[in-house]
């Protein structure tokens, strides 16, 4: 398929297990992808893989000049900016609102909160010169609800919630849609390893048993979903969140026993 085709989008943490996998898929649907990250080995060689119509950016989501760099990337090589996929973020290691100290609290908010809004900032203007186009930020299942001593994260993603509504009503008219994806527990590094100062990683703390689809996402069903919120398929669907986590929300599916 070729929904894409002769668009061009910008995927933020584009070198992680969920921003590479969003990286690959728009470009096998024929996108030209820019690929946003701060891993420039990992990013130049996924852009080197890809071939003509990959591009890495070294990009800082808390630097407004380095999102600039990244739109004039975009538009210098593919002519326009068509999708923004918010996708980078971090992790606070686990510890209780007592124990966390200012500066854990205001990196994690400045990656998540402020590299989200700095990118609905510095792409608009681009993506109203291309007469129109999406936005999607990735928040978590976390933002549904409270979690224990991930009080930075946490607020993170409820911020990001708030951000998304806001930035769909002042563009809905330029024809600009925002959306927001929130994924459960996906297995990816981000899952797996602990996050730094930490010595747990998140996935020790959950069981997929329980769930009414009893395994962890993958990477590409988030991408899936992606890739529909940005396509032309969804031009009526603005404003919305969409929870992508095998029934984790819904309780546990309990089995009844049998005779």
């Amino acid at each position: 398929m070729t929904r894409f085709a002769n668009q061009t989008v910008l995927v933020t943490g584009g070198t992680g297990g969920q921003g590479s996998s969003h990286v690959r898929a728009f470009h096998a649907e024929g996108a030209n992808v820019v690929i946003g990250g701060i891993d420039a080995e990992r990013g130049a060689a996924l852009a080197d893989e890809l071939g003509p119509r990959a591009r890495f950016v070294r990009l800082d989501v808390r630097d407004e000049s380095s999102w600039s760099a990244a739109v004039h990337t975009a538009e210098s090589a593919f002519g326009s900016l068509n999708v923004l996929v918010n996708n980078a973020g971090v992790q606070n290691p686990p510890a209780t609102i007592e124990n966390t100290d200012q500066a854990t609290w205001s990196r994690i908010l400045d990656v998540n909160v402020s590299g989200a809004f700095l990118g609905v900032k510095v792409t608009t203007p681009a993506l109203r010169r291309a007469t129109g186009g999406a936005i999607v930020n990735v928040g978590s299942i976390m933002a549904m609800g409270g979690t224990a001593h991930y009080a930075p994260y946490v607020a993170s993603k409820w911020a990001m919630r708030g951000l998304t509504r806001t930035a769909a009503l002042e563009l809905g008219r330029d024809n600009i849609r925002v959306n927001t994806i929130h994924p459960g527990v996906i297995a990816t590094p981000f899952i797996h390893e602990p996050a730094a100062g930490a010595t747990a990683a998140i996935s020790d703390f959950y069981s997929p048993a329980p769930f009414a689809v009893p395994r962890l996402g993958e990477p590409i069903d988030v991408t899936r979903l992606l890739l529909f919120l940005t396509s032309t398929a969804a031009s009526f669907i603005t404003g919305s969140e969409y929870v992508i986590d095998g029934g984790l929300q819904l309780g546990p599916a309990l089995q009844a026993e049998t005779a």
